[in-house]
This record gives structure tokens, C-alpha cells and sequence, in this order.
């Protein structure tokens, strides 16, 4: 296991830094299809106007599959949807192939969506022989709880789940998510967190120390084999 953490100045830093990663290890993939699961989140948001504008010509976007690590379960035009999100400030603005772009049907029954989500992730992903997906890459966020994906701490069971997704419950607002499960989310073949503020440095610092509470915090039970936490001075202040 190959753990790295980089700090940068900013959120707009950490976008950049990651970017520039991300256009370097796709020149290293030589696999026709590659297979990524998306974040939502603040950062992502300047990762994907990156995207959409600097890489939108240098990179081979018809070769990439995206997928997310979690979706709200709210229609795709909903300003809460992460789909729609990626959709405005990225994907309209490569040459990428439709079916290339997996989406969570948020708008769907939740149960009945997790269910088919999975079936469709079987369906493209390279699997192991426990039958666990093994996305190329996985990017992934952290709350100031320290959740990860929609794993919040009071479902903290989905981090050893049998499914690759399952249907999580917001702690605050009871909203519905799908979320990819622990199991998925260590089986990345890489994984990268992208993480800023300063209302995260706390919980970062025993993440990533595995100190104090770490282990109530569903981001520190992500341990993929080439795990690289990209953080701003703001959040590694603590570290």
C-alpha cells in the first residue's frame, strides 16, 4: 500500500495539482477502456472547469468510462445532483461518447436504482474474485465528519458491505444517496481524496495519523493500494 499526501496552496491549487496527476497517469494507461468514479463536492467542481476548458483537447476523452462514488437521489436537473454538476462544467464540453457516461438515476426508486447501478458497473468494470469492481480510479472527497462517498458515520456498515452500492441516508436532512460501498471504494486501483478547508483539518489530521477518533470516521477505512490525499494549507494546517 502506497499512501502520498500533497499539499498545495488552495482549492484552486489542489484542482490544478490534481489535474496535471490525472493527465500524467492517463498517458501512462495503455487499457482501452478506463474506468473512473466521480466526487462530488466544492473541489471537484474546479477539477471539472479544468477539465472542460485546459484538458478539454489534451486528453482522449472517448477512452475514459465515468461513473460516480455517490449520486443524490434527485432528478439530474436538480442543482443538487452530482451528475448535473459534471455534466455543465465538464462533459458538455469534451468530445466524449454518450454511453461513455454512467449516471446514478437519481430520480429513480432508490432500491431499485441501487440495484441496477450495480448491474451496470459489473457490466464495464474489471472485477476481482471476490466479485468486487476494480475502478481504475477513484476520486473521493471527506466531510467534516469524516465520511467519504455517502458513507456516513451512523451507516459505517457499508464499509463492509456485500453490495457494491447501497442506498444511504443523509444524518442531517434524511435525504436518499446511492453510495459505492468500502469494499469498492479499497479495490480502486488508485484513489485520490481531494480535500480543503479549514473545518477539515481536525478530522484530515486523524485520518490520515489514524489517531483520536479515526476510526470513527469512514474516510480512514479507505486504504486502496495507491492512495494519495490531495489537501489545501487550510486543511493540512493540523498535519
Amino acid at each position: 500500500m502506497s499512501t502520498e499526501t500533497k499539499k498545495f496552496a488552495d482549492p484552486a491549487a489542489v484542482a490544478s495539482g490534481f489535474a496535471a496527476d490525472f493527465a500524467e497517469w492517463f498517458a501512462t494507461q495503455s487499457q482501452e477502456k478506463i474506468t473512473i468514479a466521480l466526487s462530488g463536492g466544492s473541489t471537484p467542481k474546479l477539477l471539472f472547469e479544468l477539465w472542460g476548458s485546459e484538458y478539454a483537447e489534451k486528453i482522449d476523452w472517448s477512452r475514459l468510462h465515468f461513473f460516480w462514488g455517490d449520486e443524490r437521489c434527485v432528478d439530474p436537473n436538480d442543482s443538487d445532483s452530482n451528475y448535473g454538476v459534471a455534466k455543465a462544467l465538464f462533459l458538455d464540453k469534451v468530445q466524449i461518447p454518450e454511453e461513455n457516461v454512467h449516471r446514478v438515476h437519481g430520480e429513480a426508486d432508490p432500491d431499485e436504482e441501487r440495484l441496477r447501478y450495480e448491474n451496470e458497473i459489473y457490466g464495464h468494470v474489471d472485477i476481482d474474485d471476490n466479485a468486487v469492481p476494480e475502478f481504475d480510479l477513484i476520486i473521493l472527497g471527506m466531510g467534516t465528519d469524516g465520511h467519504t462517498a455517502s458513507i456516513f458515520p451512523h451507516q459505517s456498515q457499508f464499509l463492509k458491505s456485500p453490495q457494491v452500492c447501497e442506498v444511504a441516508i443523509h444524518p442531517e436532512t434524511a435525504q436518499k444517496r446511492i453510495t459505492l460501498t468500502g469494499p469498492v471504494l479499497n479495490r480502486g486501483k488508485k484513489v485520490a481524496f481531494l480535500i480543503t478547508g479549514a473545518d477539515k483539518a481536525e478530522v484530515l489530521t486523524q485520518v490520515i495519523k489514524k489517531e483520536g477518533d479515526f476510526a470513527n470516521f469512514p474516510a480512514s477505512h479507505v486504504e486502496a493500494v495507491d492512495l494519495t490525499f490531495y489537501v489545501d494549507e487550510a486543511a493540512a494546517a493540523k498535519l
